[in-house]
């Protein structure tokens, strides 16, 4: 049975360890709210962005798409772009995000697919690199920036055209969380390149006529469009590390003070113990004089 002072000093240490577990659940519960608003703000943009790309795509054929749209005519390689956290303590959300890049690249590799990895955070490289040893190589680093923004998306976006442009892979994915709630952050895979055709809208049987042609058009807002998913993917990332660490560090308060509670009856059963033990010894002395 552990001492007293051993006891004592435990209980000191959890304590320690709640006030920290609870300053952590603060500072991401403050910086929730704008890393959901800047998340949910950008949903429409990106929505109506592939409304105008249904209307445009609808009135390019398929010998003058850009490549972008069309692809090169194969998809034997496939490039993962997983989108994870930089830092831990969000519970399971780096873990989620690892495990369905994992159950992609299986699944793409059961068809005979060539696999590789573009991994955004740090969090998910240890994991994905023993799981696929030499197919994570590519990657970037948004561990220097405090909130990865634009210009970052813009960056990565640009990274990936390039290594399309060279024939460095066939078909890109984007693997990303998407915020639903503080409890909830569910990893989701989207084709990223080449831009899948969005489904037909009311907009696309809309009589309008293009200046410059549809070709043109497309040629400039494509690459937007990529580096829009991006974007997106980097404040849904945020809003969800925020989530998960408000609830993780949430819960590990609780469980501390209930540890709290558990050793400090502990402490006090084994120190009644001692002063009754002291108590016997005394009176059992006394009587013997």
């Amino acid at each position: 049975m552990a001492s007293l002072k051993e006891l004592k000093g435990r209980i000191n240490s959890v304590k320690s360890t709640q006030k920290i577990t609870k300053a952590k659940q603060m500072v991401a519960a403050a910086k929730l709210r704008k890393a959901q608003a800047a998340a949910e703000a950008a949903r429409p943009y990106a929505t109506r962005l592939s409304a105008v790309m249904a209307s445009l795509a609808g009135k390019v054929s398929g010998d003058s798409a850009p490549k972008l749209l069309a692809g090169n005519g194969s998809d034997k390689r496939h490039l993962l772009v997983v989108v994870n956290t930089d830092k831990g303590l969000c519970g399971g959300l780096n873990s989620n995000i690892v495990k369905e890049a994992r159950n992609q690249a299986r699944a793409l590799e059961a068809q005979g697919k060539d696999v590789s990895f573009y991994l955004v955070g740090k969090k998910g490289r240890a994991p994905l690199s023993r799981d696929f040893p030499g197919k994570t190589g590519e990657g970037f680093d948004t561990g220097n920036v405090r909130t990865p923004g634009f210009t970052e998306a813009e960056a990565i976006a640009a990274e990936l055209v390039a290594l399309f442009d060279a024939g460095m892979f066939d078909v890109a994915h984007l693997i990303a969380p998407v915020f639903k709630s503080a409890l909830a952050q569910d990893p989701v895979t989207q084709q990223l390149i080449p831009v899948p055709a969005p489904a037909t809208s009311a907009a696309a049987d809309a009589v309008v006529e293009y200046e410059p042609d549809e070709e043109a058009i497309l040629a400039e807002l494509l690459p937007r469009y990529v580096k829009t998913q991006v974007f997106g993917a980097l404040l849904e990332r945020e809003a969800s590390e925020q989530g998960a660490s408000m609830t993780a560090m949430d819960n590990a308060t609780r469980n501390a003070g209930d540890l709290i509670n558990k050793l400090t009856i502990q402490y006090n059963r084994s120190r009644q113990a001692a002063i009754t033990t002291e108590l016997i010894e005394i009176i059992a002395g006394a009587e013997a004089l």
